[in-house]
């Protein structure tokens, strides 16, 4: 009985530890999106108006072929991430190997991350513009035909977001598979070699295998990045045009917010929407991830 009771003021102990976060957790994520839920049935318009709408905001959006044109867009830009992925294995193991000139190679090549998106988008909006470096550059060597307006062409505009974003997130991704690399036991890369494997066969075989928990994770954690944090590079790349050819969901919620007339209910649905397709996202890898475990301990 004493130490039932023990165990019990253990567990309470515990509770109220991690209490005071577990109240600034709610306080601060809890209750915008409660309120965000709220609003979201109401014709907010972000000051006193408030009126009850029921389901007015949700039929607008998802009945509006608007909306499935900026998830398009958001589809289109994962792209993205298999190229980072890809890239960023590529450069984990030679870092990992130690190559020559390694330790500056890794601060310059991690230096993109620190950047903010804001100023990367400003920046390659100069490089990319029609006056900009690379069409000064392809005209100087006789390719004016492929001088473009690069930003104001919807193929291009999101070619160019693609590049940026591969571009910002290599450093974290080679930091993170480099993080993977550092935690696999150098006996299993002597046991490959003892059994005749070759650098690639060690590589794909071995390496590659056993990263699948950090590349699941890479996968995710992009996915939810790209779905909520592109305005600040859209906001200084394209302005999501030309039209609406660029502008992803994220970025159409800044525009009914404070552009269009402070539509904020409106903007209030799409982003409980937005949620829900994080979570689908989400939902499906986790799953994905947990059959692929079961599969692996029945055999």
């Amino acid at each position: 009985m004493k130490k039932k009771r023990c165990c019990y003021r253990e567990a309470l102990q515990g509770w109220l530890s991690i209490l005071p976060v577990f109240i600034i957790i709610v306080a601060v994520r809890g209750v915008p999106v409660a309120a965000a839920v709220i609003k979201s049935f109401t014709n907010w318009d972000g000051m006193l108006k408030s009126d009850f709408v029921g389901l007015k905001n949700y039929i607008q959006i998802l009945g509006h072929g608007e909306f499935w044109g900026l998830f398009r867009n958001n589809l289109v830009l994962l792209i993205y991430i298999p190229i980072q992925i890809f890239i960023g294995v590529v450069v984990a193991v030679l870092l990992y190997e130690e190559v020559k000139g390694w330790k500056i190679f890794r601060t310059i090549y991690y230096i993109p991350q620190v950047v903010s998106s804001l100023i990367v988008g400003f920046l390659f909006a100069i490089f990319f513009g029609f006056n900009g470096p690379i069409n000064t550059f392809l005209r100087a060597v006789g390719m004016d035909g492929l001088a473009i307006e690069w930003l104001g062409q919807a193929s291009s505009g999101l070619g160019v977001i693609i590049f940026c974003l591969v571009w910002i997130n290599i450093g974290w991704q080679g930091m993170l598979v480099l993080g993977g690399l550092a935690s696999v036991s150098p006996d299993i890369y002597e046991a490959a070699r003892l059994d005749g494997a070759g650098y690639w066969q060690k590589l794909f075989l071995v390496t590659l295998p056993l990263l699948r928990r950090t590349i699941e994770y890479s996968v995710m954690v992009s996915v939810i990045w790209s779905f909520t944090s592109l305005f600040p590079l859209i906001y200084s790349l394209t302005r999501g045009g030309p039209g609406t050819e660029t502008m992803t969901i994220d970025y159409m919620i800044y525009q009914k917010s404070f552009v269009s007339g402070s539509q904020m209910g409106y903007s209030c649905a799409m982003s409980v929407i937005l949620l829900v397709i994080i979570l689908i996202f989400t939902g499906i890898q986790q799953g994905m991830s947990q059959k692929k475990e079961r599969e692996e301990g029945a055999a």
